[in-house]
């Protein structure tokens, strides 16, 4: 772990006990500090306890003890409404933050010698893999490279710090918003849409998140920002006049005078005099599609202004093994393909991998979104037939009306039954596709535990012609 700096002798609140916040507590007590955890869920309390950790009521507890509140990236800071605890520690004067300005602090106040190198990878769309991407790269280069924020592990479990070390870090808009001094050396902003709208007040506190990953930067930092959406284009101009850190534009659907892009899968690195060709993405097997090609420009632009050189960054493109729940296939049954796209969790995700494949049958739904699948209409035509799952499946059903078949399935595993039977009925080479556009909250505990109920499913259909045969 690492341990935290900057609250040695004082007593820091921590509040959720789930991943992020249990390294926390267990990061703040190695750096001298004392701590006091709580938690609405009982459960969550007794895993606390059980690792002898330190339960305090915070409903009831003193706050004016209190140098700092720990809060999980879940717990509402503004909107809807301040949690409880964000009032009382306000209340009291106790500052907030997150486990990533935990992390930030102990980076900024280690010697020169011991202080590692961080990219923090943020945007609506792509971050998990564009973070998965770029540690891949660094270590295929030979960096010591650890991975974590809002992927894998919370940041501060991950090993302790030396001056050779790369940290790739996703980080959500729920964590910038509790961060102020990360200084990243490489920022990465791939994309910004509608998303989170009702955490942050509305589309403005959403970009405003979003943009914070920019704040600390200088001269000697990288800023790469993809150009492909307006809030992107407007960001890069605003930074650009600012002329302090070096800016990467980075786009998918376009040629630049300066920048890394992609067009019609070829990667052009055009950061020098003049545009050279990096890499032919269509050879990539793990990175299919537009979305991945600005992935791709995205990580590479990153290794570049790691020092990674042109040729190590472009091998580790090509080398890359792809990532769980995003576009994974997870098997395959005759001439049925069934691919994990659980990550997707809004229509722009979703649009993703519905763009990668001429037809499919879609399974969809969970908890809905602003806006719905509307924005999708134009994909509707692929979609041979849809199983809708969770609480959007009633609304789901009626935006599809008239424009493709649909079948309210209710559960992944009753879609999966149903999608694999009617794919396999058609005789033909089908791709079954789960890409929600949906959080999972109303049925699983998060994007993962649904994808990997949904490759359970899958090998439960494929253990049962075996089973059959046996017979």
């Amino acid at each position: 772990m690492i341990p935290v700096r900057g609250f040695e002798g004082k007593t820091v609140a921590v509040f959720g006990l789930a991943r992020t916040g249990l390294a926390a507590a267990r990061a703040l007590q190695a750096g001298g500090v004392e701590v006091a955890l709580w938690d609405e869920k009982p459960a969550a309390r007794e895993a606390a306890a059980a690792e002898g950790l330190p339960l305090v009521d915070l409903t009831t507890a003193d706050w004016s003890r209190f140098a700092a509140l720990m809060l999980s990236p879940g717990v509402p800071l503004t909107h809807p409404a301040p949690h409880w605890t964000v009032e009382k520690a306000r209340a009291h004067g106790v500052e907030i933050l997150g486990d990533i300005e935990l992390f930030a602090r102990t980076v900024n106040a280690a010697p020169d010698h011991k202080r590692p190198k961080v990219v923090a990878v943020t945007g609506t769309n792509g971050k998990s893999t564009t973070t998965a991407l770029i540690a891949h790269i660094c270590a295929s280069a030979g960096r010591d490279t650890r991975i974590g924020g809002n992927i894998g592990f919370g940041v501060l479990g991950l090993e302790d710090m030396h001056g050779g070390a790369v940290y790739v870090l996703e980080m959500s808009s729920y964590q910038l918003d509790l961060t102020s001094s990360l200084k990243p050396d490489v920022a990465v902003l791939l994309n910004i849409s509608p998303d989170h709208l009702e955490r942050h007040g509305g589309m403005d506190g959403y970009v405003a998140a979003k943009r914070r990953v920019l704040l600390n930067q200088g001269k000697g930092d990288t800023a790469v920002i993809g150009v492909d959406d307006p809030w992107g284009q407007q960001i890069c101009t605003e930074i650009t006049a600012a002329n302090r850190r070096t800016i990467v534009p980075i786009s998918a659907s376009k040629a630049m005078g300066r920048g890394v892009y992609a067009l019609q899968g070829l990667l052009y690195d055009a950061t020098g005099e003049r545009a050279v060709e990096v890499t032919d993405l269509l050879r990539a097997r793990s990175l299919p599609g537009r979305h991945n090609w600005q992935n791709a420009a995205a990580a590479y632009a990153a290794a570049r202004g790691l020092g990674i050189s042109h040729e190590e960054a472009a091998e580790g493109l090509m080398s890359f093994p792809g990532l769980a729940h995003r576009m994974e296939t997870v098997g395959a049954i005759g001439q049925v393909r069934f691919v994990n796209d659980s990550k997707a969790t809004n229509a722009d995700a979703a649009r993703q991998a519905m763009s990668s494949y001429p037809k499919f049958y879609w399974i969809a739904g969970g908890q809905p979104k602003t806006g719905g699948i509307d924005s999708l209409e134009d994909l509707f035509p692929r979609v041979v037939q849809a199983y809708l799952v969770g609480e959007a499946a009633p609304a789901f059903a009626e935006t599809l009306k008239g424009k493709a078949p649909v079948v309210q399935a209710g559960t992944i595993e009753a879609a999966v039954a149903r999608a694999y039977a009617d794919a396999a009925g058609s005789g033909e080479e089908a791709i079954v596709l789960l890409s929600p556009a949906c959080a999972s909250f109303d049925q699983y505990a998060d994007f993962e535990e649904r994808g990997e109920a949904f490759r359970a499913a899958v090998q439960a259909l494929a253990r049962a012609p075996a089973q059959g045969m046996r017979a």
